[in-house]
C-alpha cells in the first residue's frame, strides 16, 4: 500500500466511526417520535428534558460527519450534498426545526405553545431518521449522477458533477433506501426506550411502557434490518479493477467474506444489540441496555460503512453511468491534505473523552419529576 492509499483507508475508517456514532445518537430523534405515545404531560416534559441534555451531541456529530467528508472526500461532498440537495435540505431543515424547538419550547413569551414545537420535534424524529437512512442507502444502491472531471476547465460551466433533475428525490422513492430508512427509524425508537430506562427514575409507569416499547420497536427493527441485510448481500455493486469500474454480482457478500473480521464484528454487534434489547424488556431491574445495544449497533454500522468503501468498492455508485461511481481512491483529497488533516484527527480521542465526561456528569443522577421541578431551565 502506498502512503496515499493508507491515508484514504484511515479517513474512511474515521468516516465509519463517525457514522456509527451518529446512528447511536439518533436515540434523541427516536425519543422525540414517542412524545405523544401514551405519555402524560408530566412524563412528556420528563422525556423532553432528558433528550434536551443530549440533542446537541447528535447535531454536532452530524456536522462533524459532513465536515470529515468535505476534508477527506471532497468529490463525494460536492456530488452528493451539491447534487442530491432536496434530500439533504430536508434533513437539515428537520434538524434546524429541532434546534429551534429545544431553544423556544418553554421560553417565556412563547406565543405558539409547546404543541407547535413538539410537532417540530416529532417531524425531526420521523423525517430525520428515515431520510438519514435513505442517504446511507445511497452508499449501496447509488444515485442518478454523472462525474466529468474535465468540466472544471470549462469557464462557462465548471461543474464536475451533474445530478438528475429530481436532485435526490429519486433516492427517497427507492424502496431499498426506504427499507433502511425505516429500519433506522425503529432502531432509534428502540434506543430511545433503552435510554429513557437508563436516564429517568421514579416513574414506574413510564419505565414499564419503555420496556414494552423497546421490545416492540426492537422486533420491528430486527425484521427490517434482516430484510435489508438480505437485499444488500444479494445485490450487485461496482468495484474499481485495473483502472476501470466494473459490476460484480453479490459484491457486498464477497466483501464480508473476504474481510472475515468484519463479519465477526457484525455478528458480535448483532448479539450485543439483541442482548441489550431483550434483557431490558424482561429484566425489570436492569437499566444498562443502552450501552450493550449502543456498542453493538455502532459496531454493525461501522461494518456497513467498511464493506461499502474498502476493497475498491464504489461507495456511491452511479445508476446512470458506472464510470462515474465514486470510490475512496478517485474521490479523495490529495496526499498532502489527507496527511495534514490526519494530524488534526489526533484530537478526536480527546474530544470523545470530553463527551464521555460530560455525559457521565449529566447522568450522574437519573432524572426525576422532583429534580425536574427544581431545575431553573426546562426545555
Amino acid at each position: 500500500m502506498t502512503t496515499l492509499e493508507l491515508l484514504q483507508a484511515y479517513w474512511w475508517l474515521l468516516i465509519a466511526v463517525l457514522g456509527a456514532a451518529l446512528v447511536f445518537l439518533l436515540f434523541v430523534q427516536g425519543g422525540q417520535s414517542m412524545l405523544y405515545c401514551g405519555a402524560t404531560t408530566e412524563q412528556r416534559q420528563l422525556m423532553v428534558n432528558s433528550l434536551g441534555r443530549k440533542w446537541e451531541f447528535t447535531f454536532t456529530t452530524l456536522v462533524v460527519f459532513g465536515g470529515a467528508f468535505f476534508a477527506s472526500f471532497p468529490l463525494f461532498y460536492s456530488t452528493s450534498f451539491g447534487g442530491a440537495y432536496w434530500l439533504w435540505m430536508l434533513i437539515l431543515f428537520s434538524f434546524v426545526l429541532q434546534a429551534v424547538s429545544y431553544e423556544f419550547r418553554r421560553k417565556r413569551g412563547n406565543i405558539y405553545g409547546t404543541r407547535v414545537y413538539d410537532s417540530f420535534l416529532l417531524f425531526n424524529g420521523l423525517a430525520g431518521c428515515v431520510l438519514l437512512g435513505v442517504a446511507v442507502g445511497m452508499f449501496f444502491f447509488g444515485g442518478a449522477f454523472t462525474v466529468v472531471k474535465t468540466n472544471i476547465l470549462d469557464p462557462g460551466a465548471p461543474v464536475i458533477s451533474q445530478w438528475a433533475d429530481s436532485h435526490g428525490l429519486e433516492a427517497i422513492a427507492c424502496w431499498k433506501n426506504l427499507l433502511l430508512g425505516f429500519a433506522v427509524f425503529f432502531l432509534a425508537r428502540t434506543m430511545a426506550s433503552l435510554y429513557f430506562i437508563n436516564n429517568i427514575a421514579g416513574d414506574d409507569a413510564l419505565t414499564t411502557r419503555m420496556r414494552r416499547n423497546a421490545l416492540i420497536n426492537g422486533l420491528i427493527f430486527a425484521v427490517l434490518f434482516v430484510a435489508f441485510l438480505v437485499v444488500l448481500l444479494l445485490a450487485d455493486g461496482y468495484r474499481q479493477s485495473g483502472g476501470a469500474i466494473v459490476e460484480e454480482s453479490n459484491l457486498y457478500l464477497h466483501n464480508l467474506l473476504n474481510m472475515w473480521w468484519l463479519a465477526v464484528i457484525l455478528l458480535l454487534g448483532v448479539v450485543a444489540a439483541l442482548y441489550g434489547i431483550f434483557r431490558s424488556a424482561f429484566d425489570k431491574k436492569w437499566r444498562a441496555g443502552i450501552w450493550y445495544a449502543g456498542f453493538g449497533v455502532a459496531g454493525v454500522v461501522a461494518v456497513l460503512f467498511c464493506i461499502a468503501g474498502y476493497a475498491g468498492t464504489a461507495y456511491l455508485p452511479s445508476t446512470v453511468d458506472a464510470a462515474s461511481s465514486l470510490t475512496i481512491a478517485n474521490s479523495s483529497s490529495s496526499e498532502f491534505t489527507l496527511k495534514t488533516m490526519s494530524w488534526v484527527s489526533l484530537s478526536v480521542p480527546f474530544v470523545l473523552a470530553y463527551i464521555w465526561y460530560v455525559w457521565r456528569k449529566m447522568n450522574a443522577t437519573p432524572l426525576t419529576e422532583k429534580e425536574l421541578s427544581e431545575e431553573s431551565h426546562q426545555y
